[in-house]
Order: C-alpha cells, then sequence, then structure tokens
C-alpha cells in the first residue's frame, strides 16, 4: 500500500513487499540501508514508526511489528547492529547451537577489523574468518560448530565447558571424530588437549 500524500514519483515508491521479504528472513528486522534498498524515504520510515506499522529497537534497526515474537531475536538485532559481514561467534554461538549451559553477559560478534568498535553490549572480535568457518544456523549467520570450540578454546573458556561442548556436538552429530582429529593435528595447543580428553572421556563410557 502507497500512500499518495507522500508526493514520491512512481520510480520512487517504496517497495513493500521486497521490505517484508528481507524482514522476513530475519525474524521481523530490518535496517536504515535495507529499508533504502526498498526506497523507504527517511520521511517514509518516520511515517510508519509515528503509525505503529514500524517499531525502532536501536538505532538504524526496526522491527514490523506485524512478525510474531521468535526465539533468537536479540541475535537478530545484535548481527544487524555490527553489520552485514558480522557473524554471531564464540560464546553466543556456542549458546546458539544449545552446547553451553552458559549464557553471555554480552553477545559476541566476530566482526571485519574495518567495523566500527562503538557498539554498546556487543563483544566485537576481528579474527579473520575463512568463508568454511561460518554457516547459517536457525537463519542466522554464525561460526561453524568446529571453529566455535577453537575460538572458545582460544579465549580461554573453562576446560569443563569446552569438554561438554565436544561431547554434546559428537552426541548430536553436529561434528565427526574424524573432524576434531583433524582439527588437533592442524591446531595443537589447549584445544588439542581438549579434544583428547574428551574424546578419552567419551571411549570411557
Amino acid at each position: 500500500m502507497y500512500f499518495a500524500h507522500m508526493k514520491d514519483t512512481p520510480k520512487e515508491m517504496p517497495d513493500h513487499s521486497a521490505l517484508y521479504q528481507i524482514a522476513e528472513q530475519q525474524a521481523g528486522y530490518f535496517t536504515t540501508a535495507q529499508a533504502r534498498q526498498a526506497r523507504f524515504s527517511p520521511s517514509l520510515l518516520s511515517y510508519h514508526l509515528d503509525t505503529g506499522r514500524f517499531e525502532r529497537v536501536r538505532p538504524r534497526v526496526y522491527r514490523l511489528v506485524q512478525f510474531p515474537a521468535s526465539p533468537h531475536e536479540d541475535l537478530y538485532v545484535a548481527w544487524l547492529q555490527a553489520g552485514p559481514k558480522a557473524v554471531i561467534s564464540h560464546d553466543s554461538a556456542l549458546a546458539l547451537y544449545d552446547l553451553s549451559d552458559l549464557l553471555p553477559d554480552q553477545i559476541h560478534v566476530t566482526v571485519p577489523r574495518t567495523t566500527s568498535r562503538r557498539r554498546p553490549g556487543l563483544r566485537l572480535h576481528t579474527k579473520r574468518l575463512e568463508p568454511a568457518d561460518a554457516t547459517r544456523y536457525e537463519g542466522l549467520p554464525v561460526t561453524t560448530v568446529l571453529r566455535t570450540l577453537i575460538d572458545v578454546a582460544a579465549a580461554g573458556l573453562a576446560d569443563e565447558q569446552v569438554q561438554q561442548a565436544i561431547r554434546e556436538a559428537l552426541r548430536r552429530g553436529l561434528i565427526t571424530r574424524e573432524s576434531l582429529l583433524q582439527l588437533t593435528a592442524s591446531r595443537g595447543g589447549r584445544i588439542k588437549r581438549l579434544v583428547d580428553e574428551a574424546l578419552h572421556e567419551g571411549e570411557q563410557r
């Protein structure tokens, strides 16, 4: 639906369908930049905020109010805040995969080094990620299980928490024993010790 009093030319008319499709893939959320891609001007954004169709949840992050609440909304908002190249990672990725009982007090996101570090409430990491280090899970860009295990081990997560995550990931088929052995062969260090101990304990059960 378009509002004639906005006086946009046909070429400038907003594409409501395009904006809906973007938001649908993001639990109902979208950014100012994504709205601009769908030809929503700042004045039209303000109009829909005033009428209650849109809700501003963070600076430059909005929600279509017609979407019902869904799991992981905080992660969607954090990802959109951090930028399109951001990836949920570390403790937050572990929680997203349901491989940890711990709830991180900040949302962990890995971003390019050029990303602004001013993101209150977010814990930003700038380690380089290869394409194979990231995937999609529950619709969110997130580090793979193997990469997540490497990251939390390197960041100092307690031994028992890392080992618990390894055993649970194996039990659920999220990773294989072979991939773990390849990981330890190429990495060594703390992650090798934790993997060896987790596999040894698993064999004893």
